[in-house]
């Protein structure tokens, strides 16, 4: 599964849904947001190795788009495996899932969404190699209109926890590319604006890759809502000038205790937050809520290359040659730090524990 890792582009396209089938459905299409904000394009993803590469090359990010993605994929890749015999059928498919699981470790929708596709495909078996796929299709289908579902209700929740002319500061990009339609921790942010409501919002630029300045800005200025880009270092500031009355962040992964991960810098958000007495909000859907995980010192955190701090948006490196680089993509937020968890299903309180295990009851 070494196979090339980039894609074919298509011809630059105006924004749709972010994750997609291919016109005959034997390929995922996703908008590049590595591309963004310069350029909308499209890539077509037919190859393990192509689809690897665009979770690992934040080609398609957000752990609920991820998700979306990986179920698209094991569809596509299901239609790949010309075997009749069903055992060797689902051997081959739990390969696949291994293989695109270890592109990212810490997004926990990935390994949910493939391991969805992997029990759909087995319940199915006694149908056959057309009847499994025929299921696979209509389940990745149905992630994805979960997604929406799911994007509207925790907007509709969060939206209850401001008010019109707010200051909501936000920590790298949780919107409708991260996810379907509205998106998490802006969500609330979008589904307000539509209803005539006015917000300030302060977006982190989220260093190294620039996700709050690429991404967040983005959606945020489309959907006509003010947006200040400030850097990561400007949080405090803003937070001390009483410019914040919440600060809204989604998530990659909810440990059992209420323990988040989510886009490194995020914690620092949540300290600041805490010592200048702002209420500190985490939007995501159930689907991110590890109950396997008892804590936070339990999630595997994914390092990066030296380089997205170096070279990666600068014409010349921006340190000395051979300085180390310590470059984790997420940490983890306390639980003690969280004023609420947002779900689709509600928001949960501390303590988390009773909270999240009433929620899946």
């Amino acid at each position: 599964m070494d196979d090339d890792m980039d894609g074919t582009k298509a011809a630059e396209t105006d924004m749709a849904e972010n994750v997609g089938l291919s016109k005959d459905g034997k390929k995922v299409v996703i908008i590049d947001q590595s591309e963004l904000p310069a350029r909308t394009v499209r890539l077509e993803l037919g190859t393990p190795g192509e689809m690897f590469g665009a979770i690992q090359k934040l080609k398609v990010r957000g752990a609920p788009a991820i998700g979306i993605f990986a179920a698209y994929c094991m569809y596509c890749l299901a239609q790949q495996t010309e075997t009749e015999d069903m055992e060797d059928f689902l051997k081959e498919l739990e390969k696949y899932g291994a293989y695109l699981n270890a592109s990212r470790p810490t997004a926990v929708n990935l390994s949910w969404a493939v391991r969805r596709m992997i029990r759909t495909a087995a319940e199915h078996a006694p149908k056959g190699r057309r009847g499994v796929l025929e299921a696979l299709g209509r389940e990745c289908v149905k992630i994805q209109e979960e997604d929406i579902a799911m994007c509207r209700a925790i907007s509709e929740y969060g939206l209850g926890l401001i008010r019109e002319g707010d200051g909501i500061l936000t920590h790298c990009n949780a919107g409708p590319l991260a996810t379907s339609r509205y998106g998490t921790a802006l969500g609330p942010l979008i589904l307000g604006a539509e209803r005539g409501m006015r917000f300030k919002v302060y977006a982190d630029e989220t260093r190294p890759l620039l996700q709050g300045a690429r991404l967040t800005t983005y959606e945020l200025m489309r959907a006509g809502i003010d947006v200040t880009l400030i850097c990561d270092s400007m949080a405090g500031i803003v937070m001390k000038n009483g410019w914040v009355q919440a600060c809204f962040v989604g998530c990659d992964r909810v440990a059992l205790n209420g323990d988040t991960a989510n886009k490194i810098g995020t914690s620092s958000v949540a300290v600041l937050a805490d010592y200048y007495n702002i209420p500190f909000y985490v939007l995501g859907p159930s689907s991110t809520i590890d109950m396997d995980c008892p804590c936070g010192e339990r999630i595997e955190i994914e390092l990066r290359e030296e380089e997205e701090i170096i070279k990666k948006y600068y014409k010349e490196p921006m340190a000395p040659e051979g300085v180390t680089c310590y470059n984790p993509a997420f940490d983890v937020t306390d639980h003690s730090l969280i004023t609420g968890i947002v779900t689709e299903k509600g928001i949960l309180r501390a303590p988390y524990e009773k909270s999240i295990r009433k929620l899946f009851e």
